[in-house]
C-alpha cells in the first residue's frame, strides 16, 4: 500500500469513528444531527479539517500543481456566510456542514474549484456583466477543465454548471451563450454553483473584517479589501501558480494554465508603439520648412513641419459589448489623440459598435482636441461585420481601420479585401484576427484564462 493509500485508509477508519454523531437515514452522504453537542461538533469539525488535509495531500501526489496551489491556502472555517466554499485568492473558506458531506474526492475536486477560479482571474473578471450569469459562466469554465483532466470527483448530489459544449472557451464566450439563451427561469433548471462567489468588483467597505487566521467559526462576513491589496492578491496568486507549474513539472499542468503562463512569462509587443507604427506606416512624410509645424508658433520658433504626400485617414471602431469598459477605452482614444497631434493633416472618423454601428464622429487636424472627449456608449451583442457594412454603406474607403474590442466576434471577423486592418484586443489573449495584424491591449500585465 502506498503513502497516499495508507492517510487515505486512516482518516477513512476516522470517519466510521465518528459515525454515531451523524444522521445517515435515507441519504446517500453523511447529514449533520440537529441535536448534535457540542462536543459532537468539535468531532465534526476536526474530522472535516483531516479530511481537507488528506484531499490537499492527494491533489499534492496525483495532481501537483493542484496540491501545491492548495497548499497556499489558508483553511477558513465559516459557516454563517460561507454556505459551501469559497475563496479570495489567499484563503479557502468551507461550511463544515457542507463538506461533512463530501468524500475525500469531492473536497479534492472542490479545493481545485476554487485554485481554478483564482488562476482564471474569475473574481475580477465581471465588470458591468451580470452578477449571475458571469458565475454561473465562470463555474462551467472551471468545472469542465475539472471533470475533461479527472481532478478529485465531482459532487454525485449537486447538479453542478458543467458541460463539455463550451470546453475551450472563456468566460467571456459562455457569458454570451447564456445570455442570449436563457431567461431566469431556464438557468434555474441548468444546474446550482457549486460554491459562494466572491464578488471582487464591488467597493471595498472599510467597516469590514479581514479573515482571521486562526479560523471564523461564528463567521465575519464576506472578505472585502482596498484596491491596493486586491492588486496585491493578484500579483501574490500570478506567483503562486508560476511557483506550482515549476514545481509540478512538465507535462502536470492543464494545458490553457501553461499558456496563461507562457504568456505571463514571454515578453510582450508593446501595443502602443505598434499603434504608432500602423498609422505612420499609411504616409509617406520628411520634414521641411515649406510647412513650419504650427505647434511651434506660440513661442516664436519656426519648428519644422512634416511634408505629407498624403493625409493620415484612419477609421476607428471600438467594440462595446464585451470586457471594454470606459477606463479603457478613453486610455486608447488618449493614445491616438497623442499620435495624431505629432501631425499636420488627417482625418480621423470614429464610432462605436455592438450589433450596429452609432455615435459616429468625425475629427481633423484643425478640430482634433474633440478626440479625447468623445464618449464611447455601451450596447449588446459583437457583430464585427457591421463595421465594413457601414463603411460600405456611406462610402468610407480608409487607409487603416483601428479596431478596439475584445475579440470575441460572433460570426465573421470582417472584409478582409477591403482595407488594411489592426485589431487592438483587450481580455482575450488567445486572440488571433485570420487577416489584418492583431495586438494584444494592456493597462497594466493581467491574468486572463
Amino acid at each position: 500500500m502506498n503513502a497516499l493509500a495508507q492517510i487515505e485508509t486512516h482518516y477513512s477508519n476516522l470517519v466510521d469513528l465518528h459515525a454515531p454523531i451523524y444522521n445517515v437515514a435515507g441519504k446517500k452522504h453523511w447529514q449533520p444531527d440537529p441535536d448534535l453537542t457540542e462536543a459532537e461538533l468539535d468531532a465534526m469539525r476536526e474530522d472535516v479539517q483531516d479530511r481537507i488535509i488528506v484531499a490537499r495531500v492527494g491533489l499534492l501526489l496525483r495532481h501537483p500543481f493542484f496540491g501545491n496551489m492548495a497548499t497556499r491556502l489558508q483553511i477558513q472555517e465559516c459557516d454563517e456566510w460561507c454556505p459551501t466554499a469559497a475563496t479570495d485568492g489567499r484563503n479557502l473558506f468551507y461550511n463544515v456542514e457542507f463538506f461533512s458531506k463530501l468524500s475525500n474526492k469531492e473536497i479534492e475536486f472542490v479545493i481545485a474549484h476554487e485554485i481554478l477560479h483564482c488562476v482564471f482571474d474569475h473574481m475580477t473578471r465581471r465588470e458591468d456583466r451580470d452578477p449571475q450569469i458571469h458565475n454561473i459562466a465562470a463555474d462551467y469554465i472551471v468545472n469542465n477543465t475539472l471533470v475533461r483532466d479527472g481532478i478529485g470527483k465531482k459532487p454525485a448530489d449537486i447538479p453542478i454548471f458543467q458541460d463539455f459544449k463550451y470546453d475551450g472557451k472563456t468566460s467571456e464566450e459562455v457569458y454570451d451563450d447564456i445570455y442570449k439563451k436563457y431567461d431566469e427561469e431556464e438557468l434555474k433548471q441548468l444546474g446550482q454553483l457549486l460554491d459562494e462567489h466572491i464578488d471582487w468588483d464591488k467597493d471595498s467597505q472599510d467597516n469590514q473584517k479581514a479573515p482571521s487566521k486562526k479560523g471564523n467559526k461564528k463567521g465575519q462576513g464576506q472578505p472585502s479589501y482596498s484596491k491596493e491589496e486586491l492588486k496585491k492578491i493578484r500579483d501574490e496568486i500570478k506567483e503562486s501558480m508560476m511557483g506550482a507549474a515549476q514545481a509540478a513539472g512538465a507535462g502536470k499542468v492543464p494545458a490553457e494554465i501553461e499558456r496563461m503562463i507562457k504568456e505571463l512569462t514571454e515578453p510582450k509587443m508593446n501595443w502602443r508603439e505598434i499603434l504608432r507604427q500602423q498609422i505612420q506606416s499609411t504616409i509617406k512624410n520628411d520634414y521641411t520648412y515649406i510647412r513650419p509645424s504650427r505647434k511651434g508658433w506660440h513661442t516664436g520658433a519656426v519648428l519644422p513641419g512634416i511634408n505629407y504626400d498624403e493625409t493620415i485617414d484612419i477609421c476607428i471602431g471600438i467594440d462595446m459589448s464585451g470586457s471594454i469598459g470606459m477606463d479603457d477605452a478613453t486610455v486608447f482614444l488618449t493614445e491616438i489623440k497623442g499620435i495624431m497631434d505629432q501631425y499636420e493633416d488627417y482625418n480621423v472618423k470614429i464610432w462605436c459598435f455592438d450589433t450596429e454601428v452609432y455615435n459616429y464622429a468625425e475629427f481633423s487636424a484643425d478640430a482634433g482636441d474633440g478626440i479625447e472627449t468623445y464618449e464611447p456608449k455601451g450596447g449588446g451583442g459583437t457583430e464585427f461585420m457591421v463595421n465594413w457594412d457601414f463603411m460600405k454603406e456611406n462610402g468610407i474607403e480608409p487607409k487603416k481601420l483601428i479596431m478596439f474590442t475584445d475579440g470575441y466576434p460572433w460570426g465573421s471577423w470582417g472584409d478582409e479585401n477591403y482595407c488594411d486592418t489592426l485589431f487592438v484586443v483587450k481580455g482575450n489573449t488567445t486572440a488571433e484576427a485570420p487577416f489584418g495584424q492583431t495586438v494584444i491591449y494592456e493597462k497594466d500585465a493581467e491574468l486572463r484564462g
